[in-house]
């Protein structure tokens, strides 16, 4: 068994994206711009954005970070969209989710210009990734096939099974795997007999939001297991109840088959926010006409 280390992994992501922007600034005069939006006091959210400013400052680009109460008017949070769209010194733009209820999500991500969506959650880099065609890549998925490539190599004729269908991870991540020609299956909720197709696959994605939801008994030996989930669980440590973050797989047993895993924390956690990096890059490099750095794109 080998530990996917994508905390490693991100930080080479990262130094390759401060390498190109070094670039652009010395052959360009350009400094890639990320805007982040930020609405309300979710605490997870809050500390999410702010790592992103802090890593967006240290590969040398522009932060732009945008704070609005929980109860902001949606036409003032469109207003302040279309303002960034017209920046030209904001190269990406994102909304951080979940936006309070009251607010429409499709609406703001699909004001985002799709130049400029670098969570590639707009229809239009939906529909471009869905047909094959270049488009913005959703980050977290993104992050889990380069450590895909990176652990295994050729991806071709490979078993894959993504756990869960969202339109952030599941569904992304069933084209990108697709287009690197392994044979995808997607299982969710409502599947019948998830153990007997997981045990026959090379590669397993999970991104179900269930803690500790595959178990050992469901992973062929051999296999790699990318975990995307997060939760947070309580345990009893010398008498005291304790918080721990753990995925959505049995890490400590399926460890135990699979030939590599990504453990949680510190898996696919750190590959999102240095795809993000990466994206704002690219979405920099295509507005001026400037070519893409291919380690850093599909």
């Amino acid at each position: 068994m080998n530990i996917i280390d994508g905390k490693a992994f991100a930080e080479k992501i990262r130094e390759k994206v401060k390498s190109q922007v070094k670039i652009l600034k010395q052959n360009h005069n350009i400094v890639p711009g990320l805007a982040v939006v930020l609405v309300g006091e979710d605490p997870a959210s809050k500390v999410y954005v702010k790592n992103k400013g802090i890593q967006t400052k240290n590969v040398g680009m522009n932060s732009f970070e945008y704070k609005l109460d929980e109860k902001v008017d949606e036409t003032k949070l469109l207003d302040l969209v279309k303002k960034l769209n017209d920046d030209p010194n904001v190269h990406g733009i994102l909304c951080q989710l979940p936006l309070p209820k009251h607010l429409n999500e499709d609406m703001i991500i699909n004001t985002i210009k799709p130049d400029k969506d670098v969570d590639g959650f707009h229809i239009s880099n939906v529909g471009l990734l869905n047909t094959g065609q270049k488009s913005m890549v959703p980050c977290t998925p993104l992050g889990c096939l380069m450590l895909l490539r990176e652990f295994v190599g050729n991806l071709e004729g490979k078993k894959a099974t993504v756990i869960g269908r969202s339109n952030i991870v599941g569904k992304p991540m069933f084209n990108l795997l697709l287009s690197e020609n392994c044979t995808v299956t997607v299982v969710h909720s409502k599947t019948k007999n998830i153990e007997e197709i997981c045990i026959n696959s090379d590669i397993l994605v999970a991104a179900v939001g269930r803690p500790n939801f595959v178990k050992s008994s469901w992973v062929k030996p051999g296999s790699v297991i990318i975990d995307v989930g997060i939760n947070r669980i309580s345990i009893e440590e010398n008498g005291e109840t304790k918080a721990k973050l753990v995925g959505d797989v049995d890490f400590e047993n399926c460890s135990k088959v699979a030939n590599g895993i990504t453990p949680v924390p510190g898996g696919v956690g750190p590959m999102t926010i240095s795809c993000l990096l990466a994206n704002t890059l690219v979405a920099c490099c295509r507005s001026n006409n400037i070519k893409e750095p291919q380690e850093l794109t599909l």
